[in-house]
């Protein structure tokens, strides 16, 4: 049989705890042949922590795993048996594998989120903002561009009563 992907659904919060024991428990039981890799599919965030940029990050699904698995009856009560697993994804009976193409894709997804951290806060066209950083700190303003590729805002600031376009990163502007 050919390994295949499966979704395992877990307690929201252990998805890493339980993919390592789903590791230790294969490897001991010499079924580790049969698993053939365990993923939790997770991206780089920047987020803003006390006026400091700091690199987190974010579960793309919480509360699953995905497994790369030949499924067998000892590999399926090995997975259904650890603790804080609820179940596979899919049927009563057997769990339903996702296709191959979808499992490329959420991979491709954690990868480009390891190369490319995105911010964990967006912001869109028209939305009030606050200057927290900068030569404009405290100033309200209006998002009047979003560029996301390089993290950067154009906010119209209100100064001496004129509307005035200021570029800014994500991390000067907070939302209101």
């Amino acid at each position: 049989m050919a390994a295949r992907w499966y979704v395992v659904h877990v307690y929201s919060g252990f998805e890493r705890k339980v993919a390592q024991s789903i590791r230790e428990q294969a490897q001991q039981k010499g079924m580790a042949d049969q698993f053939v890799e365990v993923l939790v599919p997770t991206e780089e965030v920047v987020e803003l922590r006390r006026g400091a940029k700091v690199n987190a990050e974010r579960k793309f699904f919480p509360g699953y795993v995905l497994i790369k698995m030949d499924m067998s009856d000892e590999s399926w009560h090995l997975v259904k048996n650890t603790p804080k697993v609820t179940g596979f994804l899919g049927g009563k009976g057997r769990p339903t594998p996702i296709s191959d193409a979808e499992a490329a894709r959420i991979q491709h997804q954690v990868q480009e989120g390891i190369e490319r951290p995105k911010p964990s806060v967006t912001f869109e066209v028209g939305e009030q903002v606050r200057v927290s950083d900068g030569p404009f700190a405290s100033f309200n303003g209006t998002v009047e561009e979003v560029d996301d590729g390089r993290s950067r805002l154009k906010v119209a600031v209100s100064i001496f009563g004129r509307a005035t376009p200021v570029e800014l990163e994500f991390g000067q502007v907070e939302k209101l």
